[in-house]
């Protein structure tokens, strides 16, 4: 059966320079990596545990979906 993921933010804080993960779906999900692969990497360990602790039983794999945003400046070259 397969299920809705579930919805993961990940928004990059410029002044830490790291990426932070927070959820509505994942009960106590808040985290932090350097890179976003890491941070992938991250919460495949971190939300089984999470939904386990908050009593969800899933026997087959989790599926999420994570939303990233990173705001950034672009300036225009002077001639």
């Amino acid at each position: 059966m397969i299920r809705k993921p579930f919805f993961i933010r990940a928004e990059w804080d410029e002044e830490a320079a790291v990426w932070v993960a927070t959820s509505d779906d994942v009960p106590g999900l808040a985290t932090e990596e350097d890179t976003l692969e890491g941070l992938i990497e991250k919460l495949k360990i971190l939300i089984p545990e999470l939904l386990d602790a908050n009593g969800f039983n899933e026997e087959y794999g989790i599926p999420f979906e994570i939303l990233t945003r990173r705001f950034e400046i672009a300036h225009r070259s002077i001639i």
